[in-house]
């Protein structure tokens, strides 16, 4: 049974993982396309795996400050149905993606204290939904996948005029209790499902996702 709490699994990188999402229930699956992550693909590689996803799971495309000509080589050669915009993307820049490549956005903002919360109120006038994240470390983090959570207080049944998920060190263990807090109806995981950086965890994916519902 579909749960109403819509998850989406990040950084999905092989058909076994993608297989054991879907099974289990994800609304969403994301592939990444920035290279100094973990769970990186080449376009053949993140090509491959999208046409296996069947109709009614989002494939989602996580870029950090992509330029048009890499989401050119991106949208071209992967069937997808949304953009993740996960670095410092302006406002600006976030309805010139929309505009141009014909697909919804949805744009990260990390969380750290009450003055990032601000910038939410921002980019739900211009993406099709937030993403809402803890801020990555200052010193060489990536833009997320870091597995860190924000306090979530800081969202508490806080409501947007676009769709939002939570995300930033979910796992099975304390989803339940952050979407209880937050009101968050969408809740998004990466390494909180690996057993190690950037290999996904079957178990651990089912656990999730059991634990959403």
């Amino acid at each position: 049974m579909a749960s109403a709490i819509r998850t989406k699994i990040c950084g999905i990188s092989t058909v076994d993982s993608l297989n054991t999402a879907v099974d289990a229930g994800a609304a969403y699956v994301g592939f990444v396309f920035f290279p100094k992550s973990p769970r990186y693909l080449e376009l053949a590689q993140a090509n491959a795996l999208a046409i296996e996803v069947p109709p009614g799971v989002a494939k989602v495309a996580l870029v950090v400050n992509a330029d048009d000509a890499e989401l050119d080589a991106i949208t071209a050669h992967v069937p997808l149905d949304m953009l993740q915009l996960h670095g410092a993307e302006t406002p600006e820049r976030v309805s010139e993606v929309r505009e141009k490549f014909g697909l919804p956005v949805m744009k990260a903002i990390g969380v750290a204290d009450q003055s990032d919360v601000a910038k939410i109120d921002t980019y739900s006038r211009v993406a099709d939904q937030l993403l809402i994240d803890a801020k990555p470390p200052s010193q060489g983090g990536l833009p997320g996948g870091n597995g860190l959570t924000f306090d979530w207080r800081l969202i508490a049944n806080r409501r947007w005029s676009v769709p939002w998920m939570l995300a930033g060190g979910l796992v099975p263990e304390n989803v339940a209790e952050a979407i209880a807090l937050t009101g968050a109806k969408q809740v998004d995981v990466s390494t909180g499902v690996e057993s190690a950086p950037g290999v996904k965890d079957n178990d651990l994916i089912r656990a999730f996702l059991r634990a959403v519902r």
